[in-house]
């Protein structure tokens, strides 16, 4: 003999029984007649063949094999929700996938604040996150790798909004011969001594910043392996503020009394790669960028600081 199967109407009847603590609480919660309550799951234990309600007083509670069977069906109401949602969101035209581009001087605090609003109102679309160096901002734009950027500069045909400007200072070890002359350093002083830099990431259109243009240089691609080669005293190196604040603070690290120019800025903007067609999940993801920066410049008191 063949068992007619369950729905997964059935089941959600059964669950609501037991979270509500009646039929006829589950009734009123789900909007249902109590006869047609009490008529499903007498058909769904009917069908399987199992008791799976017994009364309690006033209150319906689960037997053992009701218990062990709802908990399978929870898993699987969950996972039906979760697909009519998905549908709902494609409907509604969510993007399936983000592509979120990022300077890698961009603070990553701020980036977890970001992320961590922007996921309970788009967990049917995947984000994919790339940290960018230099001009490979540019590169993820024009070939079309990146719907949201944030970069260092904003190549020609794009618009972009200005967000954060980055400061930086030129560091070296407190031990480093150049803490040693006793006097303000000048171009000259740091043109003797090994500089420290991480590669232009990009490919197309690479950019070469005059005060990383030293004539001894040692270049790496890793911005941690750079930090930790100028910790150890090999060199020197301009670096984000808020990136070695720990170890400025610690004595680690020590600002380098440069004569003029201690301290250069670069400003962080955010870019749409496609202006005229944003999705809502690129809407709301920039929506939530600009709400962050505008909370961290109230913040620190200013319109939009250095980092």
């Amino acid at each position: 003999m063949k068992i007619p199967r369950s729905t997964l109407e059935q089941w959600q009847v059964l669950q609501a029984i037991v979270d509500c603590g009646g039929y006829a609480q589950a009734a009123e919660a789900l909007h249902r007649s109590q006869s047609s309550v009490s008529y499903m799951v007498a058909r769904l234990q009917e069908q399987l063949g199992v008791e799976l309600l017994e009364i309690d007083g006033r209150r319906a509670k689960l037997t053992k094999s009701g218990d062990a069977l709802l908990r399978r069906a929870r898993a699987l109401l969950d996972d039906a929700f979760q697909l009519e949602e998905f549908a709902r969101s494609l409907n509604d035209g969510w993007e399936s996938e983000l592509r979120f581009a990022v300077d890698s001087l961009f603070p990553s605090e701020l980036l977890v604040r970001i992320l961590r609003e922007f996921e309970p109102l788009a967990r049917h679309t995947r984000v994919n996150l790339a940290e960018t160096i230099l001009s490979e901002s540019e590169d993820v734009l024009r070939e079309k790798r990146a719907d949201i950027v944030i970069a260092n500069y904003v190549p020609a045909g794009f618009l972009g909004d200005a967000l954060l400007d980055i400061e930086f200072v030129v560091v070296a070890h407190p031990a480093h011969p150049l803490h040693s002359l006793g006097r303000d350093i000048n171009e000259d002083d740091l043109n003797r001594h090994l500089h420290i830099v991480v590669r232009d990431a990009g490919v197309l259109n690479p950019r070469d910043y005059g005060w990383l243009n030293s004539t001894q240089r040692w270049t790496v691609t890793s911005p941690a392996t750079r930090s930790e080669m100028v910790k150890a005293g090999l060199g020197y190196a301009w670096m984000a503020t808020h990136k070695i604040a720990g170890e400025l603070e610690r004595g680690e690290l020590k600002a380098l009394p440069l004569r003029a120019g201690q301290k250069r800025k670069l400003t962080l903007s955010l870019i749409i790669a496609n202006t005229e067609r944003p999705g809502p999940a690129a809407c709301q993801l920039v929506k939530i960028i600009r709400s962050v920066i505008a909370c961290h410049c109230r913040d620190k008191g200013g319109g939009c600081p250095a980092i």
